[in-house]
């Protein structure tokens, strides 16, 4: 393990709905482990081309405000040209046009700088499949 540059790979289950899931924990777990104390960035991807990730206030409603938000942007019906597997699963193929599969962000002193109200969450609109990985990669 290189002592700059350190990844691990998270296992994500979203089920079979539209979701937001909070990465916050993990990605404050993984750096506890590989960044005690320094400085550096942390990468947060979502290898899939259907899966974003945003960094937004959960719990107060702002994350299924999100999912309203892109299901009215990209509704799921048959106006897509990529048709396969469920019903307007061409959308789930623009989603990362506008929520990228990834994020960079600062870590001071080993600890994920986040605003008060932001979380690190995978945003997964694709119902048909609901195993994720996400990879978090540390750069002092």
């Amino acid at each position: 393990m290189s002592d700059s540059f350190t990844t691990t790979v998270l296992n994500i289950t979203t089920g079979t709905s539209e979701s937001v899931t909070d990465l916050t924990r993990a990605c404050e777990e993984f750096l506890t482990r590989t960044a005690p104390g320094r400085d550096g960035l942390l990468n947060v991807f979502v290898p899939h081309a259907t899966a974003g990730i945003a960094v937004l206030e959960t719990g107060a409603g702002s994350d299924d405000d999100l999912l309203a938000t892109l299901h009215h942007l990209l509704p799921a019906d048959d106006r897509w040209q990529h048709r396969h597997g469920s019903p307007g699963h061409g959308r789930d193929h623009v989603l990362p046009a506008l929520v990228p599969p990834h994020a960079t962000l600062p870590v001071i002193g080993g600890r994920l700088e986040l605003g008060t109200w932001q979380s690190v969450c995978l945003v997964d609109t694709n119902i048909s499949n609901p195993n994720r990985q996400v990879r978090l990669s540390f750069l002092c």
